[in-house]
């Protein structure tokens, strides 16, 4: 969110006294945790400055030392200077709301955190990259196309003027067809990969 680097700058000293808010976004800082005083631990800190960050908002990652008690500290240290804890999924509803992904990419965020096989991995990375996205931006681009050229001919219809082949709209209604029918049809597959099959052993 907006404070995030403002509440890494406050905890963090930098090895060569960088001030945190004053650097480029994309960039990694060495050095350390400080809690009034103590210094908690070494670590490096990512800056994604918004809109250019996974949620579109400013956000920081702190790489710690792998020891709870030391994250813990660190996490104590931050939420004591306004920070809070994420709740399951918001990064991704972040994303989603500030228009970085949409409802199937962030829904194949979930899938692709809760996949088993190398099928279900791959099927959500399509989807995450956009793959699915893509195909139903197509479909509804060549739809609104037609759509415009039809009500053109409407506009026009006293002049007896064509814009809109039919053949090629009915060609365009058989694809629709085809591909809104196989996109359902992949759905008890895709329930397959990513939930398993159910088997009896009788």
């Amino acid at each position: 969110g907006p404070d995030a680097i403002e509440i890494g700058a406050s905890v963090f000293k930098s090895i060569k006294n960088k001030d945190l808010k004053q650097q480029k976004t994309h960039t990694l800082h060495l050095g350390h945790i400080i809690d009034e005083g103590k210094t908690l631990d070494e670590v490096l800190i990512s800056i994604f400055k918004g809109p250019n960050s996974y949620t579109g908002e400013n956000t920081i990652e702190i790489s710690c030392h792998g020891s709870a008690f030391v994250l813990q500290s660190v996490l104590t240290a931050c939420t004591q200077l306004g920070a809070r804890l994420a709740k399951p999924g918001e990064f991704t509803q972040r994303a989603f709301l500030n228009g970085k992904m949409d409802l199937a990419q962030a829904e194949a965020v979930a899938d692709l955190i809760a996949s088993q096989t190398h099928a279900a991995q791959r099927t959500a990375l399509h989807a995450l990259r956009g793959g699915f996205s893509a195909d139903l931006k197509q479909l509804r681009e060549q739809l609104i196309t037609f759509s415009a050229l039809i009500e053109l001919e409407l506009d026009f219809s006293q002049e007896d003027v064509t814009f809109a082949d039919r053949s090629q709209l009915r060609s365009l209604i058989e694809t629709l067809k085809a591909a809104t029918r196989q996109l359902l049809d992949s759905f008890r597959l895709g329930n397959a990969v990513k939930q398993g099959v159910s088997v009896a052993i009788v």
